[in-house]
């Protein structure tokens, strides 16, 4: 086969594992699907170990790259909570402030 200069080697995982299971080396799984070498596979089912390794241990996979906005929903009540404190407060100073200048 023809190699490659890139491939979705995510998708064909399942594939890869069963030809792996079944008996075949990753130099041979490598050149059945035209990789350049052993190693493109090698680095896929370490990747997979790696995620399954912190899936175990409950470690939740982080988004890439920086967020938006107002993607992620977030926690009402709590923001409602601080905002009814943050304006408690402001009232409070505009009512001592009211008092000190003998206006009220």
């Amino acid at each position: 086969m023809e190699k490659r200069k890139y491939t979705q080697v995510q998708a064909l995982l399942p594939e890869i594992k069963a030809m792996l299971t079944a008996g075949k080396t990753q130099r041979e799984v490598a050149e059945h699907y035209g990789f350049q070498d052993k190693q493109v596979v090698k680095s896929l089912l370490k990747r997979e170990r790696r995620k399954e390794r912190k899936s175990e241990a409950g470690i939740l996979p982080r988004p890439k790259g920086r967020p938006r906005k107002d993607a992620v929903p977030r926690d009402i009540v709590a923001e409602q909570a601080y905002e009814i404190q943050q304006l408690r407060m402001e009232n409070k100073l505009l009512r001592d402030f009211l008092r000190f200048t003998g206006r009220k």
